[in-house]
């Protein structure tokens, strides 16, 4: 079983008829035969709780999904019932003694800007191995309470023992994006600290304003395993629309609807991303050979490139005559390099 939890889920439905998160993911899910066997929604919202149940159930009778769906209308950040359901341990021992976990967790959580938010708590949730947690975070919002101390206890949440000392390194950095960039950097430090853990990971969408270069907010995406990683990078990648440099610790994907506005395609005529890995590739590679797939396995862990990226990077890399690639597999392919482990590269 895998459970999608969202504190936060609203109506399904908005008022323009358009569908909310529980209905777009039903409406996927619903046509995977595995994933509609296996999925439990867990859905929480303090204001649409019974429309989210209306909406939800007309277009997804009762018996659709085999798990049933909760429907739940609790406080975020006065409900303390929430916190202890997500800090609850479903690791569970197998026949042989090893532990596994029993209800595998994706969890949204759309804080409103900075209420209800726990990094202790989410920290307790990743514990649990396959847990993930994609995060809404408002910066209109988390930036300015920095400088309030109305919202200390609020935030001190985000960052139990950071807050001190980022207060004051925030306001050493001039640009807005200097320090959207490094509350993120902090939040994952929380984390890495409170899970005793160098590996956890963490990458942000970041959407622009519609109406200049301001950040509106980012989901920020945190999981402990490698492979969880790679997947919301290619998801994030899919819809990004700007080119960016993506290995040197200050960038993340990023959507600019202006951009749409423009009909302006991914990543435009630029290939900025794709030109920096592969000279990083080429520099931190000189000289050696391997396999493709193992040097995308090891490397993209360090970086918040994806698979597309490595892909186009090392076919680049082989058209400048910076490195050559074979196949082991005796079949006549059409592309210089693919991702797999019947190909090999080296670099020169």
């Amino acid at each position: 079983m895998f459970r999608y939890i969202d504190l936060f889920s609203g109506p399904g439905i908005y008022e323009d008829g358009n569908a909310s998160t529980p209905i777009m993911l039903a409406r996927n899910i619903v046509q995977d035969p595995y994933l509609k066997e296996k999925v439990q929604f867990v859905f929480n919202d303090l204001n649409y709780r019974d429309d989210l149940k209306a909406n939800f159930e007309a277009e997804f009778p009762i018996g659709t999904f085999p798990k049933k769906v909760y429907y739940l209308d609790k406080e975020v950040g006065v409900y303390e019932g929430i916190y202890r359901y997500l800090e609850k341990s479903t690791m569970e021992k197998d026949g042989r003694g090893k532990y596994w976990n029993e209800k595998p967790s994706l969890l949204f959580f759309d804080p409103f800007g900075y209420s209800g938010m726990r990094t202790e708590t989410l920290a307790e949730f990743l514990k649990n191995w396959g847990n993930e947690i994609f995060l809404f975070i408002n910066t209109k919002r988390i930036n300015p309470a920095l400088e309030n101390d109305k919202f200390e206890d609020l935030i001190r949440l985000w960052f139990p023992s950071r807050y001190d000392s980022l207060k004051v390194e925030v306001r050493k950095l001039r640009s807005v994006p200097e320090r959207l960039e490094y509350i993120l950097t902090s939040l994952r430090e929380e984390f890495v600290e409170l899970l005793k853990s160098r590996y956890v990971y963490c990458c942000a969408f970041r959407f622009q304003e519609e109406d200049s270069r301001t950040t509106s907010h980012y989901i920020l995406h945190i999981t402990k395993g490698q492979k969880g990683y790679e997947l919301a990078k290619t998801v994030y990648n899919k819809y990004a629309n700007e080119d960016l440099v993506l290995h040197n610790g200050s960038n993340t994907y990023t959507f600019d609807p202006k951009k749409c506005a423009n009909d302006v395609t991914l990543f435009g005529d630029t290939h900025e991303a794709v030109e920096a890995l592969k000279d990083l590739l080429c520099e931190e590679f000189k000289g050696k050979t391997m396999k493709t797939q193992d040097l995308f396995v090891g490397h993209q862990a360090k970086t918040k490139y994806c698979r597309e990226h490595y892909t186009a990077a090392m076919r680049m890399a082989v058209k400048e005559g910076l490195a050559t690639a074979e196949y082991t597999d005796g079949k006549n392919h059409k592309v210089s390099v693919l991702i797999a482990p019947t190909c090999i590269i080296h670099f020169n």
